[in-house]
């Protein structure tokens, strides 16, 4: 089984040494632009007006953990382009994945994407992403935060869960699983073009047209965030004035505001809604969304009922 180990060398090292007989944490060094804890979301609980919120690119969390021996659910941080640092208060084992960036241990590299073990009292650091958005870093036995609704995960929209990552945090790390841990994790490449498919419904009759999504290029804006990918392209026309009564909205949702530009809802999206929506991107697709950076042309590919392209 591959992981990187290295000796407890850096500054801090004999302060927090005794800790590796204790229970194991998580100092937080630097937070970072957005780092947040998340898991696979509360799920079931749209009814209460409670978001599902978790991991935006969930096969990247799953596979974070999988490299540690964690059951795919268990509490992970979610970095946003500019990494975490964090200082080990006990030995802990750690894996990175999602968008590709550096690691190191101490100042010294060590892997992406496999399992590294870091020593009591040395710093554990997640630079800025080399591609893509999001990085996830998993710790054998998961953060045991505790849990709201079900799920750890941090909910900016609604404000549930544990709040974004500040400097001096402590984050407790539970007991390592006795599962299976893999060695190698594939990892998909951060898209270059961002394409979207588009199942149609169910308000595409307030639009004079939607099939120019198919045809023209949109970009994803800069305005993007956990609640929902945004677009900048050519604005679809209405077709009727009016506005609908507010309605459940589901993960994928494309929601057209009064701008035209389409919205993709993510993870931290509002349960309810009042503008039109011409389809829902399916989930799996939502992972590349999540690592998509601001100016990623973006293409949806329209689909019939039974998923076939029209």
């Amino acid at each position: 089984m591959t992981e990187t180990e290295w000796p407890a060398t850096g500054p801090g090292a004999a302060e927090h040494g005794a800790a590796e007989h204790g229970a194991a944490g998580l100092e937080v060094v630097r937070p970072g632009p957005l780092t947040t804890v998340q898991d696979l979301g509360r799920r079931g609980v749209a009814h209460l007006g409670v978001p599902r919120a978790g991991a935006l690119d969930e096969p990247a969390l799953r596979a974070a953990n999988r490299l540690v021996g964690n059951p795919d659910g268990a509490a992970a941080l979610e970095t946003t382009v500019g990494g975490v640092a964090l200082r080990a208060l006990g030995a802990v084992l750690v894996a990175v994945t999602g968008a590709p960036a550096p690691v190191t241990v101490d100042g010294r590299p060590a892997a992406w994407g496999t399992a590294v073990r870091v020593p009591a009292g040395a710093v554990l650091e997640v630079g800025p992403a080399t591609h893509g958005v999001r990085s996830y870093l998993a710790v054998a036995g998961g953060l045991a935060v505790p849990a709201v609704l079900g799920s750890r995960s941090t909910d900016l929209l609604s404000g549930l869960g544990p709040a974004r990552l500040a400097g001096g945090d402590r984050l407790p790390v539970g007991p390592p699983a006795a599962g299976p841990r893999a060695d190698l994790v594939p990892a998909a490449a951060p898209p270059a073009e961002l394409v979207l498919r588009l199942r149609l419904g169910p308000h595409t009759d307030w639009f004079t047209t939607v099939h120019g999504l198919a045809r023209d290029t949109y970009r994803v804006a800069a305005a993007s965030n956990r609640v929902a990918l945004r677009t900048e392209g050519p604005g679809l026309r209405r077709a009727r004035p009016g506005e609908l009564p507010s309605a459940g909205m589901v993960l994928g949702a494309v929601q057209v505001p009064p701008d035209g530009q389409p919205v993709v809802f993510l993870a931290d999206h509002p349960t309810t809604g009042g503008y039109p929506v011409v389809g829902v991107v399916p989930a799996p697709d939502l992972a590349a969304a999540a690592q998509a950076r601001p100016g990623t042309p973006v293409r949806f590919v329209l689909l019939r009922g039974h998923g076939l392209p029209l």
